[in-house]
């Protein structure tokens, strides 16, 4: 367990925070230091959590699942977060299933430059994203149009805008507090 504030452990938790620890474990039964930090204040880590999965785990997402990691990872970058990016980039890896392809994502992204990988629909929500990441007061409805205009539909536009929402507000979190990732299992998935 590793920020700048304290973070209390599953021995030390009180009813209270046990609940709200078992709540946000991970598929590896762990919990992770991003909700981990959230340990003396329980009720934000449950909310936390549910914002959480409701932007990126949720079933009726439509937008595939491996830009959905995609997006975080370029918000993450974008806003210089070590944390997300390294969970959210090992997770896109694993969804993407081609190194050479994760390469190439990956160096666009160093470069700010998506359009290098990215065409269409998947280019117009990468720079929607970096604009409300980057410049939020500028966004505009010809933002949203020009996100039609290339075929994503409103569902897919808010879906797009929770994750980014949500990314810009995590990255805040754990740059903030100084949460790294040490002790945690980097990435959602298990190795295969």
């Amino acid at each position: 367990m590793s920020a700048w504030i304290k973070m209390i452990s599953d021995e030390d938790a009180d009813d209270f925070l046990k609940k709200a620890l078992d709540f946000a474990r991970t598929p590896h039964g762990t919990v992770d230091n991003v909700m981990r930090v959230h340990s003396l204040r329980p009720s934000t880590m449950n909310g936390h959590v549910t914002l959480y999965r409701a932007c990126l785990h949720d079933d009726q997402n439509t937008i595939p699942m491996w830009f959905q990691e995609v997006i975080s990872s370029y918000v993450s970058s974008l806003n210089d977060c070590s944390y997300s990016y390294s969970n959210h980039w090992a997770n896109a890896c694993h969804l993407i299933a081609d190194h050479k392809k994760a390469e190439q994502i990956e160096s666009a992204f160093k470069d700010h430059a998506p359009e290098q990988v990215f065409e269409g629909a998947q280019l117009a929500i990468l720079r929607y994203a970096e604009k409300l990441t980057v410049s939020p007061g500028e966004i505009c409805e010809a933002d949203i149009d020009e996100l039609k205009a290339v075929g994503v539909n409103d569902g897919e536009i808010l879906e797009a805008n929770q994750i980014i929402g949500y990314f810009n507000y995590v990255n805040r979190l754990l740059n903030g507090l100084g949460v790294t990732t040490d002790g945690d299992i980097v990435g959602y998935y298990k190795p295969d």
